[in-house]
Order: structure tokens, then sequence, then C-alpha cells
């Protein structure tokens, strides 16, 4: 992963990670998250640097998702935690952001059911709010591990 405007390689600051550019827009960052309350600033950190560039409303919703599936991760799962943050150009202008994060895993997966939070709990919207600002999204869950991805889309239109 570069940082386009300075051309330098982009880090998450205290973290190591994997990243892969292919010099026509396409990027990928690979990340270790903590399995801790730090798990959802690091995936907004990661998200920041791995889309640096992009515009504003996209580049908030991925990064209030990226957390939201990070705090997920380590509220519902075990270690460990990892990000991954794909970046590709499939059409001229557009541009299409995949977020996963992936975990070690839980005792017993429970079926997600948004009918299932309270009007006055504090927590538990996480994947609601997943659902309405990404295109596409889903989670599988298991004993060995767990995925949640989702894609965001920016079509420009001239």
């Amino acid at each position: 992963m570069l940082d386009l405007a300075a051309g330098q390689p982009a880090t998450v600051p205290g973290h190591e990670h994997s990243e892969h550019n292919t010099g026509d827009g396409e990027a990928t960052l690979i990340t270790d998250l903590p399995y801790g309350p730090k798990a959802a600033e690091v995936a907004r950190e990661a998200v920041a640097v791995a889309l640096h560039g992009t515009e504003a409303g996209l580049l908030d919703d991925a990064r209030l998702v990226g957390s939201e599936l990070a705090t997920n991760a380590f509220v519902s799962g075990r270690p460990p935690l990892v990000l991954c943050v794909d970046r590709r150009s499939p059409t001229a202008g557009g541009l299409e952001v995949e977020i996963t994060v992936t975990d070690g895993g839980c005792d017993q997966p429970a079926p997600f059911s948004p009918a299932a939070v309270e009007a006055e709990a504090e927590s538990g919207r996480g994947l609601l709010i997943v659902e309405a600002l990404a295109d596409a999204w889903s989670l599988t869950a298991g004993r060995h591990g767990t995925r949640a991805w989702c894609r965001l889309t920016n079509e420009i239109r001239p």
C-alpha cells in the first residue's frame, strides 16, 4: 500500500501489517488487530491508511464499518483478530472497498437478528450499522473462526 500523495509506504502506527499495491489504484492492507477495546481504534486507523485520498463520505463510512466489525469480533469472538481492506476501481472513476474482519471463533455462535436488539439497549447495533451503510455484507460464524465482510462502493457518474 502506498501513500499515493507522498509516494511513500503507508503505515498503521504501532502495528505490523502486510500491503500489496498493483500500481493501478488497487491495493490491499492486512493487519492484526489487538484483542481488546483498542481494536476499533486500530481498525479505523488502518482503514484510513488503506483508503488515503478517498472521497470523504466513503472514507467515513468505511472507517465506521471497519470499527463496528472489529468491535463485534472483539466482543463476540476470540483472538486472533485480523483486518483486511481491499480497494479496487472496477469502473472508470468508481471505487469498491471490501472490509473483512476475522477472529478465532466463539463457543456458541448466535445468528444475527436485527429484531433481537432492544430499543433501550446501549450496544448491539454494530451489524445494523454495517447493514445500513454497506452495499453487501455477510457474517459467517463458527467455533474455529468468524468472518464478517462488507462491500462499499462509490460510483462516480459524469
